[in-house]
């Protein structure tokens, strides 16, 4: 391949073209305005900014009036910044106006084809004299237009790894009194080397930070995948909160007043805040799927009310066998009707007895309502009753089924709860070992934080105060209340917004929630906002809503 720098000139009078002015302070300008180039090309992250300033200086520096950006991809030029000062046209990159235009084949009749094939700078006095090259595409521009191409300087785009990456046209330098177009000189075509030069790795830079930022983001979703596939409704979850996450984010910039008017979230801080809500579970990996997922108080692989259910009928069978052997006596015995009767009355009323607990007992697995102590008293009577089986005396409920049984809200046991609270531990550890660039530097803070509450009493830590930052309470907002409204938990039915955000409300008032952060949530109508993009099903309704 030919160097980078080797110049192919198609008219022996180029040599002819007007040259840079001379003089050491114009030069001292040009270096000056070199260096300035460079580090404003290092520094910007926004790929389509970075095209347009690629185009637009190389322009300006060498007093061009039109300028083509091509980008090597899957073999073919790809047109990405199209500007012409003339006609007032800018196209590509942050204009708003897509290029249609198609790509173009890497063939050597193309002059930017065959620059990305070679290597080789191509600078054409008058596109109208050239023949080593088909101009057609320039003349039908001409033609449709009604502009007039002459002079043109193509150059390639060669990065770090010394990689053709794409192709810098210019078209029509300009004469500095005159404004007539005039070919290029040898110091544009240096210049405009060496800005390509730039240019190219900085692009590279910049694509190579884009696809970290692609990589780092698909992590984080593999992780919550990898959550979701171990429980079908923690995945949605995640995903829900870092939505409203954003959601109050976007809430509070919109906001001038108050005590949350002061306070932006710019676009690292709304990538931060992404981040951690796509993260503030990731702990959760690592969790028993069967807490996670308990839904009753007896489940754990699966829901051991059914073994309940069988051994109650087990000792129903044994109660009527036992009756009917003992029926069997009477009769033999020539005992009177009526005892016989009484005796089927008191096997009646025990079926009875039997039946009611063991409804009992599938009503109080369900962990839909709070458990009283008399409620708890009558699991602990129905668990210490026993019957035979096998001539071995066996308790109705074992003690571990009654422990279940016996818990007062929910479905989980204290050591199971802890169990799962200990998954912000695991989140903080998790995140921990992730070296977070700057702009990401406060995401363990807020993901880890999200069920610390204002009081303190909040864990794993207890913050409060302002040791509890601002992202830790947005979270905290927004994982409570998906959690009380989500339409796909095994365990419950979706709650409608108005009680949810009531119980919000009691939390606010105990001191748990940010209450800025909350009223701010309540007023932007996040909540309906959120409820219209998910909706519950028509299995899943909410209870009360038009029933």
């Amino acid at each position: 391949m030919s160097d980078a720098n080797n110049q192919k000139t198609d008219n022996p009078g180029a040599e002819a073209s007007a040259e840079v002015p001379a003089g050491s302070d114009h030069l001292q300008a040009q270096l000056q305005r070199l260096f300035d180039i460079g580090i404003a090309l290092s520094s910007e992250k926004n790929l389509d900014r970075l095209l347009e300033m690629i185009v637009e200086e190389t322009m300006r520096c060498t007093n061009a009036d039109a300028g083509t950006l091509y980008i090597m991809e899957d073999s073919k030029l790809h047109f990405k910044i199209l500007a012409n000062s003339t006609l007032n046209t800018r196209m590509g990159g942050t204009s708003g106006k897509p290029i249609t235009l198609p790509p173009v084949e890497l063939s050597k009749e193309n002059v930017s084809a065959y620059v990305a094939i070679s290597g080789e700078t191509v600078n054409i006095p008058d596109v109208y004299k050239a023949e080593e090259f088909d101009f057609t595409g320039p003349r039908k521009y001409d033609e449709t237009t009604g502009y007039k191409s002459k002079s043109m300087l193509v150059v390639p785009m060669r990065n770090q790894n010394d990689e053709i990456i794409g192709v810098l046209q210019l078209l029509n330098a300009q004469d500095a009194k005159t404004g007539e177009a005039i070919p290029f000189s040898s110091d544009y075509v240096a210049l405009t080397q060496s800005l390509a030069s730039q240019a190219a790795v900085a692009l590279t830079n910049a694509q190579l930070i884009k696809d970290m930022q692609v990589l780092f983001d698909s992590f984080i979703r593999v992780m919550a995948t990898a959550i979701d596939e171990r429980s079908e409704y923690t995945g949605g979850h995640i995903r829900r909160v870092a939505e409203l996450g954003l959601m109050i984010c976007e809430a509070i910039n919109g906001t001038e007043a108050g005590p949350l008017g002061d306070l932006h979230f710019d676009e690292d801080a709304m990538k931060e805040m992404s981040v951690a809500g796509w993260m503030h579970d990731i702990g959760k990996v690592t969790s028993a799927v069967h807490i996670m997922d308990k839904s009753t108080k007896l489940q754990t692989i699966f829901d051991r009310v059914a073994m309940v259910e069988e051994r109650f009928a087990h000792i129903r069978t044994a109660m009527e066998k036992e009756w009917l052997e003992r029926k069997i006596e009477l009769v033999v015995n020539g005992a009177p009707q009526e005892k016989i009767e009484n005796g089927e009355a008191v096997l009646a009323d025990k079926l009875q007895k039997l039946q009611d607990d063991l409804d009992f007992v599938i009503k109080s697995n369900t962990g839909g309502e709070f458990m009283s102590d008399d409620k708890l008293e009558r699991i602990k009577e129905i668990g210490a009753r026993t019957y035979k089986a096998n001539g071995e005396e066996r308790r109705y409920l074992s003690e571990n089924e009654v422990e279940n049984l016996c818990i007062r809200k929910g479905t989980l046991l204290g050591s199971e709860r802890q169990l799962m609270q200990d998954h912000i531990v695991v989140t903080i550890k998790m995140l921990e070992q992730i070296p977070f660039p700057k702009h990401l530097s406060r995401v363990t803070d807020w993901a880890g934080g999200h069920h610390e509450c204002v009081d303190g009493t909040g864990y794993p830590k207890g913050l409060k105060d302002e040791k509890l930052s601002t992202g830790a309470r947005i979270l905290a907002v927004a994982d409570f209340f998906e959690a009380l409204t989500a339409t796909d938990r095994p365990y419950k039915k979706p709650m409608p917004l108005e009680k949810a955000l009531s119980i919000l409300q009691g939390e606010v008032d105990r001191n748990k929630l940010d209450k800025d952060i909350f009223e701010l949530f309540v007023q932007s109508g996040i909540p309906q906002r959120y409820r219209e993009i998910h909706p519950p099903t028509a299995l899943e309704k909410e209870p009360g809503a038009g029933d």
